[in-house]
């Protein structure tokens, strides 16, 4: 048996994740507008008020945007770390229930093990995600500036994958951002480039390991071609997994993905 996932949108304008299992429907992030994440829910046959929890990675607007709201709404619970819901309440203004979470110790929610673990961001305490259903994981790493020695431990087994590969490092340093925001990009509390995300996935791929999205590409620092060769290419390097078949796609920031089963 396994769970489903799907990436309702991604990028710099708002960042969110559907994971559907027998028994659990959850959000991960609310970074769209309500209307907008109500809209593409229904593109994949899922009412809000079927969710049953809200999992926030951390306080940025591309990932937050809407979750007090659609919490009040369909009374849905909030999950989130000490730091962060700090760092984040007067943009969620009241919530109906609140669920702090440790970034360091897994948790329950129905049929699903959730365990979140710490990356580095400029953020109060960001974290990203695995999920687990009987024999089966996914991985989620987005906002992130370099892969420590956690998050590869953390993305090893995974049987899906959803990878940030942000930027192109040249289309970084000569495109049209500021240069204080070209260094905190590039930084290593900031986002993962192309090259840094194919040296991740180098690292954590395996033979079961049977899908990988591409998430939160800079519309202006990258291209889609680009970030997909990179991936691609440390799939072909790979020659010593001789079982690998690895289907690898990009996440979009104006349409949803496809439900992928895990």
């Amino acid at each position: 048996m396994s769970f489903r996932v799907c990436v309702l949108g991604s990028g710099s304008a708002g960042n969110s994740i559907l994971v559907c299992s027998k028994e659990a429907k959850i959000l991960i992030d609310a970074g769209l507008s309500t209307g907008e994440i109500v809209s593409r829910l229904a593109m994949v046959a899922t009412r809000p008020d079927e969710l049953c929890a809200i999992l926030i990675s951390h306080e940025h607007i591309d990932h937050l945007r809407s979750a007090g709201v659609l919490a009040r709404r369909y009374k849905l619970p909030l999950y989130l770390n000490t730091a962060t819901f700090e760092a984040a309440k007067i943009q969620l203004g009241k919530v109906p229930r609140l669920e702090i979470f440790d970034p360091d110790r897994g948790f329950q929610l129905h049929d699903l093990l959730i365990e979140p673990f710490s990356v580095p961001h400029d953020a109060a305490d960001p974290v990203s995600f695995c999920l687990y259903m009987k024999n089966r994981k996914l991985g989620i790493a987005t906002d992130l500036g370099r892969p420590t020695t956690l998050v590869r431990q953390m993305l090893r087994a995974c049987h899906a994958l959803i990878l940030e590969s942000n930027h192109d490092p040249e289309m970084l340093l000569s495109g049209p951002y500021p240069w204080w925001l070209k260094q905190r990009i590039r930084g290593g509390f900031g986002h993962l480039s192309n090259e840094s995300s194919q040296s991740l996935l180098r690292d954590v791929l395996h033979e079961e390991l049977k899908t990988v999205i591409l998430a939160h590409l800079s519309e202006k620092n990258n291209h889609v071609a680009l970030a997909y060769q990179t991936a691609a290419q440390a799939l072909q390097e790979r020659g010593d997994l001789k079982n690998l078949n690895v289907a690898l796609s990009i996440a979009s920031q104006h349409q949803v993905g496809a439900m992928i089963d895990v």
